[in-house]
């Protein structure tokens, strides 16, 4: 379903512009791999490599969570590491790579006005008939 998880990704990168970041990529690719999204914390000097994962609410896998496995891990290590060395006014930034974990149903009755409900532990995000929940972000996964 690329297109629940594109759907993810959006959400998660309008919540992280509302945190104050600014989105710099999303999808980026190369040889090794592919970033969902790229984006920086410029009072900070930091780069934030985030690698969304959306599921169904009946899932096998932690919520997406066991699929980032070692393997994984090391493809975006080396995907952002050919992203920093393209980019070299980040070399002296701080970097660190998150995760972010949705859960997802499709709503009957529904527009396609994005809202949040952003007041919880665990944010609601109505978008393009379907409600998403963010069930982790962790900052500094790997």
């Amino acid at each position: 379903m690329k297109k629940i998880g594109s759907l993810g990704e959006k959400i998660i990168a309008q919540w992280l512009i509302n945190k104050g970041y600014s989105v710099i990529e999303s999808n980026w690719h190369c040889r090794w791999g592919e970033i969902d999204l790229i984006v920086i914390n410029k009072s900070l000097k930091e780069i934030i490599f985030v690698e969304v994962k959306t599921r169904s609410i009946k899932n096998w896998d932690d919520n997406g969570l066991y699929s980032i496995n070692n393997k994984k891990q090391e493809k975006l290590w080396l995907t952002a590491s050919l992203f920093l060395e393209k980019n070299q006014i980040f070399t002296d930034w701080n970097c660190r790579f998150d995760i972010a974990l949705l859960t997802y149903k499709k709503l009957t009755n529904f527009g396609t006005v994005f809202s949040v409900n952003d007041n919880c532990l665990r944010p609601k995000f109505n978008y393009e008939g379907y409600q998403f929940e963010m069930v982790d972000y962790l900052e500094n996964a790997f």
